[in-house]
C-alpha cells in the first residue's frame, strides 16, 4: 500500500507537469520573447520614393497645364480667332490701307487705337520696348503687320508691373510696348481689330491674348509685312500727341485717302511688297521686275511666330 508521503510526491510531480505543458502552450518554449525590430530602412526608402514622384509631379503638373492653356487659345483651322474665348476683348472692323502724312493726325474712335488710318511708315515691332510714349499713328500700321502692342499707364502701373509687362515683349517678334499717357485703364492691349483693357500686368489673359492674336493670319491685313523698319527711331520714336485733334484730322473712315492696293489681300492672304518701296526711305526700293509672281514657286508661307529672340536694327532703350 503506498504511504502518503509517496502519493503526496506523485500529486507534486504532477502538478508540475501540468505547468510545464501550460508554459509550452504559450508558446515561448520556456524562452523569453524578443523585442520586434522597426524597418527604418525600409520606410526611408518609401518615403523618398513619395518625395521624388510629389516633386517630379509638382515640376510637371504646371507645365501641363500651361501646355493645354496656349493650346486653347492657338489658332487653327477649327478656331480662327481664339480670342473669342476671352473675356473683355472687344472687336470691330477697320478698312485696312489707308496711309496718312507724318504731319497728319487721325480722328481715332478708341483710345488706343487698334486700327484704322495710320502713318505709312510703321513702328518697329521686333520685340521692342519704347521707354516714351510714341506716336500713334506708327503703332496702329505695326497692328496691321500682324503685331501685339502692350500700352500702359505710366502713372497706374509700378515698376513690377512694368518689368512683368516687359517680358512678354523683349525679344518677341512682333511686339512693342510703349507708356499711353492718359489712358483710362492700367494696361491696354491692342492686335488689328482687337483691344483688351487690363488692370493687372499678372491678368493671365495678357498671355491669352497674345498667343490667340499674334501673326494670326486670320485677323490682320497686311499678311507678310515685316516688322523692322531702319527708317523708325527706337531711341528717339516719333512723339505721342497728347491734345485733342484738329477739324484737320483724318475721319475714321479715310475720307479723302486712296486705300493702297497692296495692302488689301485679306486676312490669310498672301504676302504683298508695298508698292513704291519701303516707306521713309528716300525714293523708296525699286519693284521686282514682274512683280512678286517672278518668284519660283510664288510666295513662301508665313511661319508662325516663336519666342527666339529677334535682334532689332537698332538697340531698344531700356528703362
Amino acid at each position: 500500500m503506498p504511504s502518503r508521503t509517496s502519493a503526496k510526491s506523485a500529486k507534486a510531480i504532477k502538478a508540475a507537469g501540468k505547468s510545464s505543458g501550460g508554459f509550452r502552450k504559450g508558446g515561448t518554449g520556456g524562452r523569453l520573447p524578443t523585442k520586434r525590430q522597426i524597418p527604418w530602412m525600409t520606410i526611408a526608402a518609401v518615403v523618398c520614393v513619395l518625395a521624388l514622384i510629389g516633386g517630379i509631379a509638382a515640376f510637371l503638373v504646371p507645365k501641363i497645364q500651361d501646355k493645354q492653356e496656349a493650346d486653347k487659345y492657338t489658332p487653327s483651322a477649327q478656331k480662327k480667332d481664339p480670342s473669342d474665348q476671352i473675356s473683355g476683348v472687344v472687336k470691330k472692323d477697320y478698312p485696312a490701307g489707308l496711309h496718312v502724312a507724318a504731319t497728319q493726325r487721325v480722328a481715332y474712335d478708341q483710345a488706343p487705337p487698334f486700327g484704322g488710318p495710320h502713318d505709312g511708315s510703321w513702328a518697329a515691332c521686333t520685340g521692342i520696348v519704347y521707354s516714351k510714349a510714341i506716336r500713334t499713328e506708327n503703332a496702329v500700321h505695326s497692328l496691321e503687320h500682324g503685331a501685339i502692342w502692350i500700352a500702359y499707364n505710366p502713372d497706374k502701373v509700378d515698376k513690377a508691373g512694368i518689368d512683368l509687362l516687359k517680358q512678354k515683349v523683349q525679344g518677341k517678334p512682333y511686339s512693342l510696348m510703349s507708356p499711353y499717357p492718359g489712358l483710362d485703364s492700367p494696361i491696354s492691349l491692342q492686335s488689328w481689330g482687337h483691344q483688351l483693357k487690363l488692370n493687372s500686368a499678372d491678368d493671365k489673359r495678357v498671355n491669352e491674348f497674345i498667343t490667340a492674336l499674334r501673326l494670326n493670319q486670320n485677323t490682320y491685313p497686311e499678311v507678310g509685312a515685316d516688322c523692322a523698319n531702319p527708317t523708325f527711331s527706337t531711341d528717339n520714336p516719333p512723339p505721342f500727341d497728347p491734345a485733342p485733334v484738329g477739324p484737320d484730322a483724318v475721319p475714321m473712315d479715310g475720307k479723302g485717302l486712296q486705300q493702297d492696293q497692296t495692302e488689301l489681300s485679306g486676312a490669310g492672304g498672301a504676302p504683298t511688297m508695298p508698292s513704291g518701296g519701303i516707306p521713309g526711305l528716300p525714293g523708296g526700293l525699286s519693284g521686282l521686275p514682274g512683280g512678286l509672281s517672278g518668284l519660283p514657286g510664288g510666295v513662301p508661307s508665313i511661319p508662325a511666330p516663336t519666342d527666339a529672340p529677334t535682334v532689332p536694327d537698332q538697340p531698344a532703350p531700356t528703362q
